[in-house]
């Protein structure tokens, strides 16, 4: 984890790598949750049976699964002392360019695109590449940006 003693260090690092997270765990228990409370349960990512006879031989994560491990992916790799707050302001754009089975490690890699002053601190546009290790290409790559509160 990177931590920065005040929001305001990001204004000089646009383009640069501002941090990047320890690996995590994607398990069943994590897709059969997410699809519960999604009600997406699709055979490839629930039922590990016919998802062996499927296209990648296991089941797999919802993309959107993926995508929401951003916060807790962007939290273990970038901290900002002086933050009170930080809020998701939304995605600029979004892409699955490769799948994530059942048991992947994934980690996050966070560029700062952009850093704006905003009344009270600032927003923050970050591309995040959720990378799987031993995976030729990411799992999904996110610009994604935040507002922080400081």
């Amino acid at each position: 984890m990177r931590t920065f003693a005040h929001l305001s260090d990001l204004a000089v690092l646009a383009g640069e790598e501002i941090g990047r997270s320890d690996w995590v765990v994607v398990t069943q228990s994590n897709i059969d949750l997410f699809a519960q409370a999604t009600g997406d349960a699709q055979w490839i990512h629930v039922d590990p049976a016919r998802a062996a006879a499927g296209p990648f031989g296991t089941t797999v994560a919802h993309g959107f699964l993926t995508l929401s491990l951003l916060s807790q992916l962007f939290a273990a790799a970038v901290a900002f002392e002086d933050v009170r707050m930080s809020l998701n302001y939304g995605l600029n754009r979004v892409r699955f360019p490769s799948p994530v089975p059942v048991g992947s490690r994934l980690r996050a890699l966070c560029v700062l695109d952009a850093y704006e002053a905003i009344e009270g601190g600032a927003q923050v546009t970050v591309t995040v590449t959720i990378e799987r290790e031993g995976g030729a290409k990411p799992a999904c790559v996110a610009e994604w940006v935040t507002r922080h509160f400081v």
